[in-house]
This record gives structure tokens, C-alpha cells and sequence, in this order.
């Protein structure tokens, strides 16, 4: 469920209808509020773009020479000398408008502001997670760790120089020192913090996709990219 609603509210408007069928984790996806990121422009009007200007597209149709990507405007934009799957979710970048507008393929890293996050699924452990990839921060967060208060200089430092960094979330109904023990780990051995960044929640639990939201909030204080 949390897979599918963050991935919805990454996905530009115009997008939605094309990419998600409708299915019962989205029945109040009306509710959710719009991220107002550079990839979900507001503007639907060809006469709007601009050359050299980046969308998010997905592919409507095939043509001789090239794909159709539907960007949210009033028509279809033509990809010259491709041949993409139908609904395949891309991004472009205009390069001619007029009568007959066209793009290029283009790649996030080519983009000089922030362009969304990506959702990916895995089955692995926690702590083999942790062994495949070469994480230079690992944030634990636990109702039972540290007041992020108490740690805020040494983990913002940590924070800054850190070029990949992963935040680990417990389960509904187990935290991450229940799961690391299972996994016969030390949660304070493998993680280079971990932080309570609800102190004095007041309830039992919080929920993963509210943990989610209220600790991304907190650490954005921390500054750097």
C-alpha cells in the first residue's frame, strides 16, 4: 500500500490516468496533497514550453519516425527515432516547438533540480540490505533510540559529507531493534545513529507512512543536498 500511494504522489497529474488503474489503495487518493515539485508543472499549454525545458512523459503510440510521449499538454510530442513500450513512463527534453514540437530522451542526472524520488521494492533482509549496498550514513529510527537533539551536530556533519544515505523504518509490528535482533544483528553496531525523532509520541506506535513524512521534515533541517 505504501508502495503504491508514494509512487501516485510522485507521478505528475497529468500522468495518473495513463500509469494506475484504478484499485482499492487509491480510493482516497483524492485527499493527498500535490508535491508542487519542479516535475509536476502546472502549465498544460504547448505555447507554454520551452526549448531545453524537461517533463515527465509517457509513451501514447508508435509512429514511423518515433514515439508519441504525452508530456501534459494539449497533444503529444514527438521523440524522433525511437521505439518505446506503450505507457512507459520517461523523461524528456523539449528541443523544438512550432507545428510540429519535438523532444529528446533525457536522464535525470542531466537535471540541476530536484526531480522526484523513486520507489523500488525489495525482499532481501535488513541486514543484508545493508552488506549489498555501500551506504556511507545509516539511520536507524526507534521510539527507544537517541533524541535526534541530543545528537544533532555529529549526525548533521556525518549528514553533509554523506553522498548515499539510507533511513531505515521499523514494521507495524515489529521496531528495528526487534527486527535487527531476529536478524541476529546489534542495531547500534550496524546503524551509525539511531534517533528518535518523535519524542514523547504519546501513542504505542506511529504509523510507518507518518514516521515517513515527520522524520524526511526533521532531517531536512540538517542542510546539505
Amino acid at each position: 500500500m505504501i508502495t503504491t500511494i508514494l509512487s501516485y504522489i510522485e507521478t505528475p497529474q497529468y500522468l495518473r490516468k495513463r500509469l494506475f488503474k484504478i484499485r482499492p489503495e487509491l480510493r482516497y487518493a483524492g485527499v493527498l496533497p500535490p508535491l508542487r515539485t519542479p516535475h509536476h508543472p502546472l502549465s498544460d499549454r504547448i505555447e507554454n514550453l520551452k526549448v531545453g525545458e524537461h517533463r515527465e512523459g509517457a509513451v501514447t503510440s508508435l509512429v514511423k519516425n518515433g514515439s508519441l510521449v504525452d508530456i501534459g499538454v494539449e497533444r503529444p510530442l514527438l521523440v524522433p527515432k525511437t521505439r518505446l513500450p506503450i505507457n512507459k513512463r520517461v523523461t524528456v527534453r523539449v528541443t523544438e516547438l512550432g507545428k510540429h514540437p519535438e523532444a529528446v530522451l533525457a536522464k535525470r542526472g542531466e537535471i540541476n533540480v530536484y526531480w522526484g524520488y523513486r520507489v523500488a521494492v525489495s525482499d532481501v533482509p535488513f541486514g543484508q540490505l545493508l552488506k549489498d549496498q555501500p551506504f556511507n550514513l545509516v539511520i536507524a529510527t526507534s521510539r527507544r533510540g537517541t533524541p535526534l537533539v541530543d545528537v544533532m551536530d555529529g549526525l548533521a556533519e556525518r549528514w553533509k559529507s554523506s553522498h548515499r544515505t539510507l533511513v531505515a523504518f521499523g514494521a507495524p509490528t515489529q521496531g528495528l531493534y526487534e527486527i535487527a535482533t531476529r536478524e541476529r544483528l546489534e542495531l547500534d553496531e550496524v546503524a551509525h545513529f539511531v534517533i528518535n525523532t518523535i519524542p514523547g509520541q504519546g501513542t504505542e506506535t506511529v504509523r510507518t507512512e507518518e514516521a515517513l513524512y515527520i522524520c524526511l521534515a526533521v532531517l531536512s533541517l540538517l542542510g546539505g543536498e
